[in-house]
């Protein structure tokens, strides 16, 4: 244990530095970080929620719309099946989660059956079907698709939000599942909640459609509408900026362009207002040439969740797949329309269950209380050990510094989030490395009063600490894997920092405190230890 090659002094001494120096920003003022050059080590730990305030948001998502959109999917593909095999049939329409309809002739109950089988097999991955015999059919989807239709939905929910949240700028934002339906939304250090909610409330669900011009508004505002159009209502604001309802507008429910062929937004001015520049793929450029083309003169409307953006009047055809979407915009809400479409649209509504807003006020006091814990720790934990063994606990002193510098370099380079647990996770480590020399000097100073030379003193402890210090880091280690696996939100931060210290101490204890006190063995060569 007491035999050092030279390339394991310069491996250990190579550790340490680096460990300093990825620890160094950390200490510095945060303008001063922003000037390290870039081939320099420049990264620092993320500050949590609690320590530098920010937006708590938990979302639920109504799953239910996604259940009610595939069911209205199903009622056109029944519609269709049934025309093309020629059954006749009344009725038809969604009852809750199935789709219902009633046989003209209740004979044809098993034909119909297997037509409307084959055709939702397509899209549905097989569904129920029931007709008694008065000719009255159910369509339900199995309880297994449907769990996995609103799970699927929670989980490309979890990243739309994911990729909306980065789109601010933000710094290791947490987006975690909760339970079936919910989804849990920290983001430290963002001031405007209000922005954050009214991002995340919107679907972002962009249609591109057709003008219905044949159809008087003053018949549709009475409900005299054609099957295929819909009225809706333009997006206006008003003197205070809140948005309000806008004039009427019918426009076809057949969508020329949808957000799905949107590649890229991008806020811009024209003729110095804010505008949003779009880039299609190229199946939405050709359909939007071909539509454009298609209908010069007339307007076509451009519908974002449910409202109309604006519907302006093709003057020529647009070919090329970019285009602009103008209206009552400010230079933020350009931005924010630019950020969802960039984004994509969610696949169903999200409602804000719970939000909290924690000040930068409080995250200070809690950074406060964290550097007193830790300075008083250090202070004390220092004083004990070069009172009890002296010279040795000078080293072991060096070893819980440059532990602490290790932990800070790696979260540093894992970008990780530090919490106020994680700080007490931190502190705790402290206490394991002193842990793991004090059982290494207590052994050693067994074998000195056992008569031993100074050499076999230090040899023997060494390598019979050794057991039991991993024994007991295996074992708390093991406790921080599960506390991660299991946790969540600052019962991680604990976790990490705490593997992360346990893997840093070990080395410190075993490696470097020893390596320390055999170089100062080989310098001095004592006829006693000083411990």
């Amino acid at each position: 244990m007491l035999r050092f090659e030279r390339w394991k002094i310069v491996v250990i001494s190579l550790i340490s530095v680096l460990g300093i120096l990825y620890a160094a920003p950390n200490f510095l003022p945060r303008p001063d970080v922003q000037e390290i050059p870039s081939w320099l080590p420049h990264q620092t730990v993320n500050l949590g929620l609690d320590l530098q305030g920010g937006s708590h948001l938990l979302l639920e998502v109504e799953t239910s719309a996604v259940v009610a959109r595939h069911v209205e999917n199903m009622v056109d593909e029944v519609r269709v099946a049934l025309r093309g095999a020629q059954i006749g049939y009344t009725g038809l329409g969604r009852d809750r989660n199935a789709v219902v309809l009633k046989l003209r002739d209740a004979s044809q109950a098993d034909t119909a059956r297997q037509t409307i089988r084959d055709a939702l097999g397509k899209v549905s991955g097989g569904v129920v079907v029931d007709a008694d015999e008065t000719g009255n059919v159910t369509i339900s989807l199995p309880e297994k698709q449907m769990a996995e239709l609103q799970s699927n939905a929670v989980d490309q929910s979890i990243e739309i939000v994911r990729r909306r949240v980065d789109e601010l700028g933000t710094t290791e934002p947490t987006i975690q599942r909760q339970g079936d339906d919910r989804i849990l939304l920290q983001v430290p250090g963002f001031d405007d909640p209000e922005r954050l909610k009214r991002l995340l409330g919107q679907t972002a669900s962009l249609d591109f459609r057709a003008v219905d011009e044949a159809t008087p508004i003053q018949d549709a505002l009475q409900g005299k509408i054609p099957p295929g159009s819909e009225l809706l209502f333009e997006r206006a604001t008003d003197s205070q900026g809140q948005e309000v309802q806008g004039q009427p507008i019918v426009v076809r429910k057949k969508v020329v362009v949808s957000g799905e062929n949107l590649v890229d937004a991008q806020p811009t001015f024209q003729n110095g207002m804010p505008v949003v520049s779009i880039r299609f793929d190229s199946t939405g450029a050709r359909r939007f040439a071909d539509f454009t083309a298609e209908n010069v003169g007339k307007r076509f409307a451009i519908v974002l969740d449910g409202k109309v953006i604006s519907a302006p009047v093709v003057r020529e055809p647009i070919p090329g797949g970019n285009g602009i979407i103008s209206g009552s915009f400010t230079t933020q809400t350009a931005n924010d329309l630019a950020l969802l479409l960039r984004a994509g649209a969610l696949p169903a509504p999200l409602k804000i269950l719970e939000e909290r807003t924690v000040g930068p006020s409080l995250g200070a006091d809690s950074i406060a209380a964290g550097k007193v814990a830790g300075v008083v720790a250090i202070i004390l934990v220092i004083g004990y050990m070069i009172a009890t063994y002296g010279l040795f606990g000078v080293a072991s002193t060096l070893a819980i510094l440059i532990n602490i510098a290790l932990i800070l370099a790696i979260l540093s380079v894992l970008q990780a989030t530090l919490t106020l647990p994680g700080i007490a996770g931190i502190v705790l480590t402290m206490g394991m490395a002193v842990d793991a020399n004090v059982l290494i000097f207590e052994r050693i100073r067994e074998e000195v009063r056992n008569g031993r030379t100074p050499y076999s003193a230090l040899d023997m402890g060494f390598k019979q600490a050794l057991r039991t210090i991993l024994d007991a880091n295996i074992t708390t280690l093991i406790a921080a894997v599960i506390l991660f696996q299991f946790g969540s939100g600052p019962v991680r931060g604990f976790a990490v920092t705490l593997a992360v210290g346990i893997f840093t101490s070990v080395f410190t204890a075993v490696m470097l405190t020893r390596m320390l006190i055999v170089l100062w063995l080989r310098r001095t060569r004592p006829q006693t230890l000083p411990i």
